[in-house]
């Protein structure tokens, strides 16, 4: 199998996929969101009860069932992205910028207190 290395390659094999299996008509936002928000709550369901140690240190098993549906999740995102023609490389770029305003590093350089506990 080819390497599918950048987002660009990686878009067009998932818009491939989905254009074989003619499953577009079914991929509306709402749908990719609610599908997105499901795989999350499995990798989610991944860590439930473990120790934030047994959470660094995944077994082999658990590692490839945690990249399962970190790829899940991904996929999804990725397609929600293109069905509304969201650069998803441009809207982090803005989000981090609008982040390092709101979360300025004299403020919360080692604090995980939320913007507003110290404006």
């Amino acid at each position: 199998m080819e390497n599918q290395d950048s987002l660009t390659q990686l878009r067009m094999r998932i818009n491939q996929f989905v254009q074989e299996r003619d499953w577009a008509q079914f991929h509306t936002p709402k749908n990719l969101a609610m599908a997105m928000i499901v795989e999350a709550a499995e990798l989610v369901e991944q860590f439930q009860w473990d120790t934030p140690a047994e959470s660094v240190q995944l077994a082999p098993g658990k590692r490839e069932a945690v990249s399962h549906e970190l790829a899940d999740t991904f996929v999804y995102l990725l397609r929600i992205a293109e069905v509304l023609n969201i650069d998803l490389i441009e809207a982090a770029n803005q989000k981090i910028e609008l982040n390092a305003l709101k979360y300025p590093v004299d403020k919360a350089k080692g604090s995980n207190a939320k913007y507003t506990e110290y404006l």
